[in-house]
């Protein structure tokens, strides 16, 4: 199946004389290697630094309609592709992951710098400030139990990327512990305490059990339109519809 990403890239290939640019070559002047791929995507060169195993190098493709993807080179032999950018950070074994606007790094006059501190994010965090002010309610964490060792592993869902994680998660009829996208864990880890796993991240609580005032039951960052489940395809149609 297709991601958004790929979509919107076909799609500009079909419609590349359209006048778009998405960005000038005076906010990339500086950049290097700077590929443009279509009217729609530009493809940089990027990495992640690990203290342990130094800079895995990629190719960053940042997409208008916010996607982020990177093709891993970080060795001959790497198969990595299409990566979102916190998994290029997981993959290059950086130690302070979960932090990939700061850790991956492009080169901006011969040094590097964060993702952040560039223009590469600007359709990024539209997309995202998009997303947030269309939620209702909060995400809160939730779990889904291994199927080989019947133990509860958290998943985060602070962004629309995260979310994604546990849905396609929850879909998988035979999700267990080493599918987790997070840290490497079997089912030999230990499972959270009791009292920890009652801290589920709510905004309005801590120890949030759930209601119709904290959990948001649709939305534009735990819904996808590139998905084909009943549940997502019936929240595409219903916000066309509006």
């Amino acid at each position: 199946m297709e991601s958004e990403c790929e979509m919107r890239e076909e799609n500009n290939n079909n419609n590349n004389n359209n006048g778009f640019c998405v960005f000038s070559d005076d906010e990339l002047k500086d950049v290097s290697g700077v590929k443009r791929v279509g009217g729609d995507c530009v493809e940089v060169t990027c990495g992640c630094t690990s203290h342990r195993y130094g800079d895995a190098v990629g190719r960053l493709r940042v997409f208008s309609n916010g996607c982020l993807q990177i093709s891993c080179e970080c060795t001959p032999g790497c198969n990595e592709d299409n990566m979102t950018p916190s998994a290029f950070e997981k993959h290059s074994g950086r130690e302070t992951a979960r932090k990939w606007k700061n850790n991956i790094w492009v080169i901006v006059n011969g040094e590097k710098v964060p993702l952040f501190k560039t223009v590469l994010l600007k359709y990024y965090n539209k997309v995202s400030k998009a997303a947030s002010n269309n939620v209702r309610g909060c995400h809160r964490d939730e779990f889904i139990r291994c199927t080989e060792c019947n133990k509860q592993r958290r998943f985060r869902q602070r962004t629309k990327e995260e979310c994604r994680l546990h849905h396609d998660a929850l879909a998988d009829s035979n999700w267990k512990c080493s599918d987790h996208p997070y840290d490497k864990i079997t089912c030999e880890n230990e499972e959270e305490r009791a009292s920890r796993r009652v801290y589920r991240g709510c905004t309005r609580s801590p120890t949030c059990k759930g209601c119709t005032t904290c959990v948001c039951f649709g939305c534009n960052v735990c819904r996808f339109s590139d998905c084909t489940c009943q549940t997502c395809t019936d929240f595409t149609w219903n916000a066309k519809a509006e």
